[in-house]
């Protein structure tokens, strides 16, 4: 419940200057969340003010805490919390708070102002990129710590609310780090009862405590959120608990010090003139006055400039002595830092045989394994199919068994392992992975889209990639994958048609430094002769001419497994005396990224085109035009041995040639 009086002491004073300034940010701009920052100002001003390891000059330095904003609809919280402790944010842009080009959108966005870890809003992803990052805290510790030098040594915070906890990803996410013991991570929940539509009561009556209890965390409650003194004891408990994550449940009331406060109504919209003005009476402050700022409240504030600046130096006083005694390990760590990767690293990549096909799935386990030594920040596992995608390094330890290890078991949990993935890439250090089967992309396509949002260096492995898998059945026979996740921006796709292209999409992503997929096979396939062929400089285009004939009559284009479709029909139309040009499309993102000079050359105007894939035909028609073919699948596939599931569902050669013939054919006849 509101008391009838509030605490007129300087950090009463700095907590009610955050809420306040949160109320009128929301209020200027018309539209946010104002309950959520003025129930939890208390929590995030001890965080800021006192409790983390962070320095508001520079906000990338490699040892500071981790902050994330969960429930990211609290955005003006983090952003008056990032302009009072001194960050590179003014209040001219807190006045622009939701506005178009501003740089304090909505909902946070890596990025958008120093301090900003990861971006959140979507309920659950932020908790879960979280654990990535204390992950990431963990094996790299486990890496690069030597005695008397704990280079990296910090925690991971999370604010979190209900809707997080309902979330299923946040169950995926807290049994994970509960199994691996992440003991640097804190979640303070901010337990008020509340959601958009009225009390939790109404959909939301588990005992959390007792959920993250049996999860294998360390759990405490504070029962007043407005209780300073026991959310800083709960905290400094949470920091001595080092063989399990913490989760810190504050009963905070949504709106505290409004009229509306412990209703939903305060919740996502702004408080109005009226309430405002009574917010303001109710803390002391001017009612009639916007973005009032008492000096007092401000200077306490910015004591995180010179503190922050005290801490890295100390690290860095730390770090110099590191470097003297192992200079190796310091030079790898600041390498790494920097997200570059070490010079000649991708000759290490192999070139495999034309003699002998090979399931692309294969092909990128032999490219992982000999990736190993010169990229040692590459990191992952599978969600329980280490054994079907082939992801794994062998030899290898279990990082749940060796912090060191960089073999993970992520278990059944495709959504909050790619969202643990996003949270490895974002915190740095690492070139983090994950992969699965590609149909089950369609549990982990929130943390797919954060990631492009982000664009982080996330490497997600889908194998099984199209009805070729057979006897499963259409449940595991991805359909519409492909095109769905072509429509993500800023994600790279990379569909190899064989183990050279599987090769050069693995040396394109890591190069790329950005978030790409890679759908694999399942089925052995033909290998690219590469005496013949410069795959790297074909795939790195996105689209290139495998196979050519002198003015060809019709352009086939194929990717991943389909490709040699295309091959065997070329041959077939070219004993009917058709001249056909050959295609391998491995990645739409690559190729539209080229000149629309190159584009033509490989796909000519005038020429007629068929394209085949093993999958939905929807986007298809932008390259083979209203008058070309597609050889897809708009339906379901089927429970069979693969190829009879491939041959009855029309992907053969001998389809491919008819479909061009008739293409020729018509453009004859006019």
């Amino acid at each position: 419940m509101t008391p009838t009086v509030a605490d007129p002491s300087l950090d009463q004073l700095s907590i009610n200057t955050l809420r306040l300034l949160a109320v009128d940010t929301v209020e200027k701009a018309h539209s946010g969340h104002p309950g959520a920052p003025m129930g939890c100002a208390p929590i995030a001003y001890l965080l800021f003010h006192k409790l983390m390891r962070h320095n508001p000059a520079h906000a990338k330095w490699a040892n500071r805490d981790r902050f994330v904003l969960s429930n990211g609809h609290a955005s003006a919280l983090l952003y008056g919390s990032l302009f009072l402790s001194g960050y590179d944010l003014t209040l001219d842009e807190l006045k622009s708070f939701r506005q178009y080009g501003s740089r304090t959108p909505g909902h946070p966005e890596r990025d958008c102002v120093p301090g900003v870890e990861v971006t959140t809003g979507p309920l659950g992803q932020g908790l879960a990129m979280a654990v990535g990052m204390a992950m990431a805290e963990k094996h790299l510790g486990a890496i690069y710590n030597r005695p008397g030098f704990a280079v990296v040594d910090h925690h991971t915070y999370v604010l979190a609310g209900d809707g997080d906890m309902m979330e299923g990803l946040s169950h995926e996410a807290a049994s994970l780090a509960g199994t691996l013991g992440l003991g640097k991570l804190i979640v303070l929940y901010d337990d008020n009862l509340i959601s958009l539509d009225g009390p939790t009561e109404l959909s939301f009556t588990e005992n959390v405590y007792r959920r993250f209890e049996a999860y294998n965390w360390h759990v405490q409650r504070v029962m007043d959120g407005n209780d300073v003194a026991g959310i800083e004891a709960a905290v400094k408990a949470a920091q001595a608990e080092t063989a399990r994550p913490s989760l810190i449940a504050v009963r905070t009331v949504i709106g505290y010090g409004s009229p509306k406060a412990g209703t939903s109504k305060v919740h996502g919209e702004p408080l109005g003139a009226a309430d405002t003005a009574a917010a303001k009476k109710f803390f002391g402050f001017p009612e009639d006055q916007s973005f009032y700022l008492p000096q007092d409240a401000v200077a306490n504030w910015r004591q995180a400039r010179e503190r922050g600046a005290a801490q890295e130096a100390e690290w860095k006083k730390l770090f110099a002595g590191y470097a003297a005694a192992f200079p190796e390990l310091a030079a790898e760590f600041e390498r790494t830092q920097r997200g570059q990767l070490k010079t000649g690293w991708e000759k290490a990549i192999p070139s495999f045989p034309a003699e002998k096909p090979m399931a692309t799935r294969n092909a990128g386990q032999a490219v992982l394994n000999a990736l190993a030594d010169p990229v040692p920040e590459l990191f992952g596992g599978a969600a329980d199919l280490t054994a079907s995608t082939k992801t794994i390094f062998k030899p290898g330890a279990n990082f749940h068994v060796d912090p060191a290890g960089r073999n993970v078991f992520f278990g059944v949990r495709e959504l909050g392992m790619c969202a643990a993935v996003n949270g490895m890439a974002a915190h740095g250090g690492l070139r983090p992975f994950g992969s699965t089967f590609f149909v089950f992309s369609d549990y982990a396509k929130p943390a797919l889209r954060i990631a492009a949002l982000m664009e982080v260096p996330s490497l997600f492995v889908f194998t099984h990639d199209s009805i070729g898998v057979g006897e499963d059945g259409p449940t595991h026979e991805p359909i519409e994958h492909l095109m769905a996740l072509r429509a993500v921006p800023h994600l790279a796709d990379f569909r190899p048609a064989d183990a050279n292209e599987t090769a050069a999409a693995w040396r394109l992503a890591l190069e790329r430094n950005g978030p790409c997929f890679f759908a694999l096979t399942r089925q052995d396939v033909p290998v690219i002769d590469a005496a013949k062929h410069d795959v790297y400089a074909g795939v790195s285009k996105g689209a290139y001419v495998l196979e050519d004939a002198a003015h060809p009559q019709v352009v086939l284009i194929g990717t991943g497994s389909e490709l040699w479709l295309a091959v065997g029909a070329a041959k077939l139309l070219a004993g009917a005396g058709i001249r056909a040009r050959v295609v391998s499309m491995p990645s739409w993102k690559l190729f539209e990224e080229q000149t629309a000079e190159y584009r033509a050359s490989v796909l000519p105007a005038g020429v007629p085109k068929v394209a085949v894939e093993a999958g939905a035909t929807l986007g298809w028609w932008k390259y083979v035009g209203q008058d070309g073919a597609v050889i897809g699948l708009d339906r379901f596939g089927a429970s069979a041995p693969g190829a009879k599931v491939m041959a009855e569902l029309g992907f053969t050669a001998e389809n491919v040639a008819a479909a061009a013939k008739n293409l020729v054919k018509a453009g004859t006849r006019d």
